[in-house]
């Protein structure tokens, strides 16, 4: 069997994309807290949800930067944040 090797650049990038997802989860869980009104142990008690929902948000984002990847690959040039020049 074949080994897979990441680099250290790209487990740096993904690193990096996670724990974007995870800040992300955490937000919207203090920003439930405050207009629920509930204790503020919550955001604790709450962890395993917000860590198995950065998994999902993580998941959606690789979805999606595939997706670009195989529409850059076929030669569609996407233009998302245009530039005036």
């Amino acid at each position: 069997m074949k080994d897979i090797v990441l680099k250290g650049k790209n487990l740096k990038r993904e690193l990096i994309i996670y724990l974007f997802c995870f800040v992300i989860t955490t937000g919207m869980n203090i920003y439930s807290i405050v207009s629920y009104d509930t204790k503020w142990p919550e955001l604790w008690l709450s962890l395993p949800i917000v860590f198995l929902l950065s998994i999902v948000i993580y998941a959606l984002s690789g979805l999606f930067r595939f997706i670009y990847f195989l529409l850059k690959k076929a030669g569609v040039h996407l233009n998302i944040l245009p530039l005036k020049k």
